[in-house]
């Protein structure tokens, strides 16, 4: 799990394990600004299946519409089709086209957002020989008492071996 981790993480002989681990058949697990972090390893960046590329206009923290994509998925077969939210967003780069977009972020709904119609928040893939799952949703303290976001978060790690 990485955690609202941030630049670089890794130690080169620690990327070699993690690497190792992921084609041995683990699973990493990104939360939030895990889109943040070793943006000078690209082995990284594809297993995140996409970096940071800043945030939309200020404030960071801002009211916005999250839309699901994937209806039958564990971590989103709770939520509602659109799901208001306060959060941290994000724009991406150099996303993975081989991910699969669970959660989708409405660019209509606030302003700054640069990805489109096409904004995933929330992905997944096999990569590797391992699994990746990506959420873009968790900067505020708040989330983690928010009942959706928690099941979205403890639905996928309880069934990690399925994507």
């Amino acid at each position: 799990v990485f955690l609202n981790t941030t630049g670089d993480a890794l130690d080169d002989s620690q990327q070699l394990e993690f690497q190792r681990f992921i084609q041995a058949g683990g699973g990493y697990f990104g939360v939030h600004a895990a889109a943040d972090t070793e943006y000078d390893w690209p082995w990284y960046g594809e297993l995140v299946g996409g970096y940071f590329n800043g945030h939309p206009n200020g404030p960071n923290v801002r009211d916005a519409v999250v839309e699901k994509t994937e209806h039958a998925h564990s971590s989103t077969a709770h939520l509602p089709e659109r799901w208001d939210r306060t959060d941290e967003w994000y724009n991406y780069k150099s996303l993975n086209p081989d991910v699969t977009a669970v959660l989708n972020l409405d660019e209509t709904s606030y302003e700054g957002g640069t990805n489109g119609d096409n904004h995933p928040i929330a992905w997944y893939h096999e990569y590797d020989g391992g699994r990746s799952f990506y959420t873009g949703l968790g900067h505020t303290d708040e989330s983690f008492q928010e009942e959706l976001f928690l099941k979205h978060l403890l639905t996928f790690v309880s069934n990690s071996k399925k994507i």
